[in-house]
């Protein structure tokens, strides 16, 4: 066996990224406003304590001007009350429209997402889809919330805070500068580092997620087969990735942290040995050198704060990065927009030398052609994996040939609005899904704004009520998830009513009464019954019980229709059809009994019967 080539990291793009970013700053630029204004006053109010500090040493206690001291503190104690307010007022503010951001993105991707071709979801892990949603849209707070302001916020005090420094030592000033460029080099090193991690953190984390809600969906498969330990091992796999990544990440922030500590601890080495030299000589006084201490702080604290907020901005950039490939593809609705609108349905389907795959070297469909006039029953018999799925699949426009046309009343089915004609479809599946509601609910999810009577009647049809009645809540019984609560055959019923309330021009009946024993499937097979009249209805049955009143029945047999007709013309075919109705039909049950057995009826049973 041939090694898997590995697949190449996915590059960043930066252009995109931005893009989507400033369109957030755009949509929030009246709270970001707001927010960078009440910034600008609580960075302005926080400078008034430090520079009072010059005064009060150098004019109230050198010179003894006592009468400065009460103005001078209430000054310094109303603007340290004004930066309170403002900075909370502040909080308020972007941290309200951070979270309104994340809603609306989280809506927007969501909505988005459900409105791809199903390719897309056979592709990816249920994990990695909701990661997208919940996950990537996370880092939106840190754009449009107080990360941004805290940038902007910073940067604006470090550049007041370096003017004064300049205007009251210049050559200690430019010695500042100079270990703090090399401290803003090495954040930006460390950005182009770390950004790469924060995108691999959220795929690794998608994975883990994806494969927990495999785990905890199929937790009955994986208990049967005692698996417990094994999916232990995978988890524990995943989640050490994640734990590498996650330290790799810490790894850079704390160095960055630490360098940041020591270029504080030498410009204080430099603050004292060139700043004491200074006062010695006369050039500054003691309150300049305080002064000069606060304000090298308010400088330097903002630049170390630089590097955190970076980090986060980093990682929004890295999740809005992964959210422009999922908005960047084409939905259906967009390939709608090209399309005519469909006209009143009456439902023939054609299927002209159709030819698919979903592997492109594995072709699962060879030139399959037929006819299904409108309001006509057909049925699809034949081995398992034999391709029968794939032509519903097709119906439904789930996938395209990559051969061949459908047509639907004539027309091509990748020429009509999809929207507008699964509107038209009505489809009762073998894993039939039902939603964690009631009864009523999952009925009525066919027809928004449906009445309890329409609901109770469809499923009257379908002897949904036969266990419903049974129930303390009745049609309000909730269901649990995926329907864990009902048999399969009780979410069979469920779906059957729930189609009957769609009123489908095309009915798609896959092995719909499977999950039914002997009894249910006689009561239900009448509601089939009237469910099919006048509707164009493909079904595949297990059951050939089930289709022997159909229009017509196809075989299908690697892929190809190899006979076609009624119920009595295939048998009187003698062929393939025959062999699967007398398999059924117990004829051949000789052959799963052991040679040289007797096979009688237990002398029990006998006086039973």
């Amino acid at each position: 066996m041939t090694k898997p080539q590995p697949q190449p990291k996915p590059k960043v793009d930066t252009a995109r990224a931005w893009r989507e970013a400033q369109a957030l700053l755009r949509q929030h630029r009246g709270s970001l406003a707001l927010g960078l204004g009440l910034m600008l006053i609580s960075r302005l109010a926080g400078l008034v304590l430090p520079a009072s500090t010059k005064y009060l040493i150098d004019e109230v206690i050198a010179k003894h001007n006592g009468h400065l001291l009460m103005p001078l503190a209430f000054g310094a104690g109303a603007a340290t009350l004004l930066q309170a307010i403002t900075s909370y007022a502040n909080s308020q503010v972007v941290s309200v429209a951070a979270q309104r951001a994340i809603m609306a993105m989280r809506q927007r991707v969501q909505d988005h997402i459900l409105r791809l071709p199903i390719r897309y979801f056979d592709s990816t892990k249920s994990g990695v889809v909701i990661a997208r949603v919940m996950n990537d849209a996370e880092g939106v707070r840190n754009l449009v919330g107080t990360g941004i302001i805290q940038l902007v916020g910073g940067t604006l005090t470090a550049v007041i805070s370096l003017a004064v420094l300049f205007w009251i030592n210049w050559k200690l000033t430019l010695a500042t500068v100079l270990f703090l460029s090399v401290f803003g080099g090495a954040m930006a090193l460390a950005f182009r580092k770390l950004r790469p991690l924060f995108r691999k953190r959220s795929e690794i984390t998608a994975e883990i997620t994806g494969r927990l809600t495999e785990s905890v969906g199929g937790i009955r498969i994986l208990k049967v087969y005692v698996a417990e330990d094994r999916e232990r091992r995978i988890f524990a796999e995943g989640t050490d990735r994640l734990f590498k990544n996650i330290a790799g990440t810490l790894t850079g922030t704390s160095a960055i942290t630490a360098f940041g500590t020591a270029i504080v601890g030498v410009l204080g080495v430099l603050i004292m040995i060139i700043g004491g030299r200074a006062i010695l000589s006369g050039a500054m006084t003691l309150g300049d050198l305080i002064m000069y201490t606060f304000f090298v702080g308010l400088m330097a604290a903002p630049v170390v704060q630089i590097a955190n907020i970076g980090t986060q901005v980093s990682e929004a950039f890295a999740g809005l990065d992964r959210i422009r490939e999922i908005l960047d593809m084409p939905t259906e609705d967009q390939e709608d927009a090209r399309r005519e609108p469909l006209p009143a349905l009456e439902g023939s389907v054609a299927f002209r030398n159709v030819h698919f795959g979903y592997e492109a070297d594995t072709p699962v469909l060879k030139g399959v052609s037929f006819e299904v006039p409108a309001g006509s029953t057909v049925a699809l018999v034949g081995s398992s994996g034999s391709g029968k799925s794939t032509i519903i699949s097709l119906v439904m426009a789930f996938n395209h040939p990559q051969q061949g046309q459908i047509l639907v009343d004539g027309k091509n089915v990748e020429s009509l609005r999809l929207r507008e004609y699964r509107a038209k479809l009505g489809v009762v599946m073998q894993d039939n899904f039902l939603f964690d509601g009631t009864v009523a609910d999952n009925i009525g999810f066919a027809k928004p704004g449906a009445t309890r009577v329409e609901i109770e009647t469809v499923g009257r049809i379908a002897h949904v009520h036969e266990f419903v009645d049974r129930f303390e809540q009745g049609w309000d019984t909730v269901v649990g998830e995926r329907g864990v609560k009902l048999s399969g055959g009780q979410r069979q019923r469920v779906a059957i009513a729930r189609a009957i309330l769609a009123d489908p021009r095309i009915l798609l009946l896959d092995e719909a009464t499977s999950s039914l024993d002997s009894e249910s499937e006689a009561l239900i097979r009448d509601g089939l019954r009237r469910l099919r009249a006048g509707r164009t209805t493909f079904v595949i049955a297990h059951r050939l019980s089930t289709i022997e009143s159909a229009d017509q029945i196809l075989v299908v047999e690697q892929g190809e229709i190899v006979e076609r007709g009624r119920h009595r013309e295939l048998l009187a075919l003698d062929g393939r059809y025959k062999q699967l109705y007398d398999r059924q039909h117990g004829v051949e049950i000789d052959q799963f009994i052991n040679p040289g057995e007797d096979f009688t009826v237990p002398q029990a049973q006998e006086e039973r019967a």
